[in-house]
């Protein structure tokens, strides 16, 4: 679980405190990271290792000073030397680091200086010690709170498609196909979600696989079948004998882990296509998007017999603003001011109910929620300037998922949509809490989009959401 805001900037003023007179690189450089890690709450041993080794250009041996995969390289000097020499020295050590561990990140540091670049942005920041607290947002993707912006075409989807897919071909070629599948997947891919978004302690899921399962992935099966009935069962009821690692694991529920599935059987091939797709950010995958990429793993000729599409968000947007957001935000503008009238109009917003009786992936349902979460936001923010107040995040967060429902006559896209309101449910939290300073996740999941799987040309709608309950139709 992430630690607020406000508890960071207070552990930050304390760390630079602690570290105001250090010097020795060598000395103290290790302790000092490890507090630093501490400071939002991350255990330095779970995600980053120190003295990594790694070949430089002309097959030189190198070691990072601190290395964690994928996301960050820190090069550390002792105080007082030339931070542009650690920034090379840093770049020396990619030609021997593989693509999917690049890092995003280059901080290096002389104790009393941080000079932080960020590779994706091509910007960096420099500040001293004692300015920690003051820029210690800029470390959001340590803390959990990383702000992201998604592109329909990035690199990262597609690989993340194509990774699935494989994935699927796979598991179907052995023997493990239809319903359970498509269950299983699922599953999946709210772990890697999970582990990249601050739902599951950083990295977690990945650290579970390649700690606790043989490279010829012949006990990858039951390790994760062990692995899901724990995320369905909540604290206090687990076996007192369970193993440390999986514990640690939070209760998720909302029935996504309940159903009993049959062991898939792993071999060493699967087991690296699942440690490849662990690699990748999925933070970087928006859940508007993500469900129509994933259409990927279904052959090419269904896909086009059953309509599965991509709505591209743009177009989205252009529907369901003349259908009620612009009215919406019109009625907002009207209620500034009035603490009285905000508090019913955010009242309203949470009594609306949504229904796409042809939701497919469930892009529709997810940009309506996405947006209506930020109106929302919007309201708390005027709220906060007329002096109301906010002592609990979670008390002030009426809109939910379960104001959304959904028709869809394939199973796989039906699946997707539910996960894909509660990964957006969860990014919308983090935007809240990060707004307002205090932590908030649903865990465990006790809502749900209601998203029924049959054919909507057959199926009374009355039976998914009466309808004088109904507000929009976004279709």
């Amino acid at each position: 679980m992430s630690l607020s805001w406000n508890e960071i900037k207070d552990r930050a003023v304390r760390f630079s405190k602690e570290w105001e007179d250090e010097s020795r690189e060598h000395a103290e450089a290790k302790s000092f990271w490890d507090d630093f890690f501490n400071v939002f709450g991350i255990s330095r041993r779970r995600v980053a290792t120190f003295e990594e080794p790694v070949k430089k250009l002309g097959n030189k041996q190198g070691f990072i000073d601190l290395f964690w995969k994928g996301k960050i390289l820190v090069e550390h000097k002792s105080l007082g030397k030339d931070l542009d020499s650690a920034y090379g020295q840093a770049l020396d050590y990619f030609a021997g680091i593989k693509e999917y561990d690049l890092p995003k990140y280059i901080l290096v540091s002389d104790f009393a200086r941080f000079r932080l670049y960020d590779l994706d942005e091509k910007t960096h920041h420099e500040f001293s010690l004692k300015e920690l607290h003051k820029n210690i947002k800029l470390f959001g993707f340590i803390a959990g709170y990383e702000k992201r912006s998604y592109k329909e075409e990035d690199p990262v989807n597609i690989k993340a498609a194509e990774l699935m897919g494989k994935l699927h071909d796979r598991l179907e070629e052995s023997g493990y196909g239809g319903h359970v599948l498509e269950v299983y997947l699922v599953r999946l891919l709210f772990c890697l979600f999970a582990d990249d978004t601050s739902i599951f302690e950083r990295d977690i899921f990945k650290e579970y696989i390649e700690i606790k399962t043989r490279e010829d992935g012949s006990d990858l099966g039951s390790a994760l079948a062990q692995f899901f009935q724990v995320l369905n069962t909540p604290k206090g009821k687990r076996l007192k004998t369970l193993d440390e690692h999986l514990n640690q694991f939070p209760y998720v529920n909302g029935k996504l882990f309940e159903e009993p599935l049959p062991i898939a059987a792993f071999n060493s091939s699967m087991r690296e296509i699942l440690l490849e797709c662990s690699a990748l950010d999925w933070g970087q995958i928006s859940p508007a998007i993500f469900g129509s990429l994933f259409q990927s793993v279904m052959d090419s000729e269904e896909r086009r017999n059953l309509g599965a599409h991509y709505t591209s968000e743009k177009n989205i947007l252009k529907l369901i603003k003349p259908l009620f957001l612009d009215e919406l935000y019109e009625e907002f503008e009207k209620l500034k001011g009035s603490t009285k009238k905000l508090q019913e109009f955010h009242k309203k917003l949470a009594s609306l109910k949504f229904l796409d009786p042809a939701c497919g992936c469930g892009n529709f349902l997810v940009i309506t929620y996405r947006e209506l979460r930020l109106l929302e936001l919007e309201v708390l923010r005027e709220l906060n300037k007329t002096g109301q107040g906010f002592l609990n995040v979670a008390d002030i967060i009426w809109i939910d998922v379960d104001q959304f429902y959904g028709i869809e006559v394939d199973e796989w896209p039906a699946r997707i949509t539910e996960v894909a309101m509660w990964l957006l449910d969860h990014q919308m939290n983090m935007k809240v809490s990060d707004e307002f300073g205090h932590y908030f996740a649903r865990l465990p999941l006790k809502k749900a989009a209601k998203i029924v799987n049959d054919n909507a040309l057959r199926i009374d709608w009355e039976e998914v959401v009466p309808k004088e309950e109904l507000s929009y139709i976004p279709v």
